[in-house]
């Protein structure tokens, strides 16, 4: 299946020429439905990869993680000029780090927003982090003008979530798709910067398709391969699919913070604000949400088990400490439960390296 994705620039361009405002949004876990409310299509900043992360140093530690360097660096760079905000949400102390930069350090005309999610689910982390969607919105009020009564942040949610539970089923039913890992992860990723209404009627399309072909959920996988669960921050360079496919790998499932923990329920509350909060703190375990890490080693068990996968590969970006100090226990609490994996770090770079290559193969081949 050939997929119709349109490019980023076309995405921002369009959107302008509509009228609308366009946030940069860092990771990982943001209000998407309260941007949109305000105006701003919010496209997503992972790094971005390969580019020259210098600039970075006059600010950070050559150890920071190289999506804080490279988005500083693109930043600095101009890459970000044409926004109207720039989002930094508190993932992470690199993260925090950066919006203490950007608002402190960095003399650019560009507003910036830092949004502050709770590191549990107590009630009392649920009125935090209403309190902090509201101080939110007036921020972007006083850079947009606009101020969204009730109803259309309503509106905007139910189109956030119908994008969501759209989500949610391309991963349970990536087997029966007429898409290669490539396919589906180009399709996933478009979530990162396509409005909500255009990425749902794309991924409706893809599984209309699979329905009228096999008239129900279940079909048998399609694909061929040695199936694995792939954990970490972000598959940058995206050619680790390709690559996984040459080796004889597939992914049955994904822990990656890029995707598959941003499975956000719909949430049930009516007031707005509240009903945001419910699906931001109700999404899979997330270290940088604070989960507990027995809570990370059962889901990822769990994807195991109902993905039928043979092994486990934790592909993180460098420097990444809230996912490295989780993986030396999740590593061994899987051992112990009979799932192998492996433990990559790369830069975000363009291309993958040889080394990174040769241990894939090692390990898929190790499963086999």
């Amino acid at each position: 299946m050939k997929l119709k994705i349109p490019k980023r620039q076309k995405v921002i361009k369009d959107h302008r020429k509509g009228g609308g405002r366009v946030a940069a949004v860092f990771p990982i876990h943001y209000p998407r439905e309260l941007l949109r409310g305000h105006g701003f299509l919010p496209v997503e900043v992972w790094g971005p990869p390969g580019i020259d992360d210098s600039p970075a140093g006059q600010h950070l530690q050559a150890y920071t993680c190289a999506i804080v360097r490279n988005g500083l660096s693109f930043f600095l760079q101009g890459g970000l000029d044409e926004v109207d905000v720039v989002v930094v949400p508190n993932a992470c102390d690199s993260l925090q780090g950066l919006g203490s930069v950007l608002l402190d350090f960095v003399n650019r005309r560009i507003p910036v927003v830092t949004f502050y999610p709770p590191r549990a689910t107590r009630p009392s982390d649920s009125e935090y982090l209403q309190r902090e969607l509201a101080s939110m919105g007036e921020k972007l009020s006083k850079i947009s003008g606009v101020s969204p009564s009730p109803a259309e942040l309503r509106e905007a949610i139910a189109r956030e979530v119908e994008a969501d539970e759209l989500l949610a089923s391309l991963h349970s039913r990536r087997k029966e798709l007429p898409l290669d890992d490539a396919g589906l992860y180009w399709l996933l990723r478009s979530r990162e910067y396509l409005p909500a209404e255009q990425f749902s009627e794309i991924a409706r399309e893809v599984l209309d398709e699979v329905d009228d072909e096999d008239g129900a959920p279940g079909a048998t996988d399609k694909r061929k391969g040695t199936p694995i669960v792939v954990s970490g921050i972000v598959p940058e360079p995206m050619e680790i699919f390709e690559t996984l496919g040459e080796i004889g790998a597939v992914v049955a499932a994904d822990d990656l913070a890029c995707c598959g923990r941003r499975l956000y329920p719909a949430g049930l509350s009516d007031e707005p604000l509240r009903r945001i909060g419910e699906r931001l703190m109700g999404g899979p375990p997330d270290p940088m949400r604070g989960s507990p890490i027995q809570l990370r080693i059962q889901h990822l068990k769990r994807l195991v088990r109902e993905s039928g996968a043979k092994g486990v590969v934790f592909y993180d970006v460098k420097f990444c400490e809230p996912e490295q100090f989780d993986l030396p226990l999740i590593r061994e609490a899987l051992k112990a439960d009979g799932v192998p994996s492996v433990a990559l770090e790369v830069d975000l770079s363009n291309q993958l390296p040889g080394q990174t290559v040769t241990r894939l193969e090692a390990f898929v081949e190790m499963l086999r």
